[in-house]
């Protein structure tokens, strides 16, 4: 990635306040566009610890993740007292299974993801910088199946007043990314003034937003 060493020290440090504790209230609500089924692959890139992993593997049978951090799935396996097989893949890779989990360890770009019917996004796109998200977003496209569907989380706020990550990925953004995809817009929450970001950090506006991207037949 951009930085991997920005990244392994977040996680050393347990500076990861970009960890939800719970399943994401996005995820729970938004997931039916996606029509999922239990026999539908799912990918979640970067996926850290997340609590959202065992949401999907109780309602598909294949989920894959990719997670740069040792530390990240390490934890989470042990958090969850799950004992997951271990096995070494061409020295750059780990492959971590449970059940329906696979989740490697390693670099996005490279890690041997099996191409899945749906794909959960929801900290990844945004915490790319701006130079490497047409790149990530190619690789994600040659990870979904024809007719494949991605449900996508971001974040939409002037940039120039707040450094990322998480950076801000606009609508419009969104769309040249993904040009050629059908894309719908299934949320928009925009925060109030007491919105930490609005309150705390001063920005002139903050939204988060859910986009459900499909890939045409």
């Amino acid at each position: 990635m951009n930085n991997p060493e920005f990244w392994h020290n977040k996680w050393a440090a347990n500076q990861i306040g970009f960890h939800l504790e719970d399943v994401n209230p996005l995820l729970i609500e938004f997931w039916k566009h996606t029509e999922p089924s239990h026999d539908k692959s799912v990918f979640v890139p970067l996926c850290g610890k997340s609590e959202d992993l065992v949401w999907l593997a109780s309602k598909h049978q294949d989920v894959q993740g990719v997670e740069l951090s040792q530390i990240a799935v390490r934890a989470f396996f042990s958090e969850h007292f799950y004992t997951p097989m271990v096995t070494q893949i061409n020295g750059q890779h780990e492959l971590y299974q449970f059940d329906e989990l696979s989740i490697y360890t390693g670099d996005y770009f490279t890690a041997p993801i099996q191409a899945v019917d749906t794909i959960y996004d929801r900290a990844s796109l945004v915490a790319l910088p701006k130079e490497m998200r047409v790149q990530y977003v190619e690789r994600l496209k040659q990870l979904l199946k024809p007719g494949g569907k991605i449900l996508l989380v971001t974040l939409d706020y002037n940039q120039e007043e707040m450094s990322g990550p998480p950076f801000s990925v606009p609508r419009d953004e969104v769309e040249q990314l993904f040009s050629g995809y059908k894309i719908t817009q299934l949320n928009q929450d925009i925060a109030g003034d007491d919105h930490p970001k609005i309150a705390k950090k001063g920005l002139s506006r903050f939204s988060e937003e859910v986009y459900l991207i499909e890939c045409q037949l």
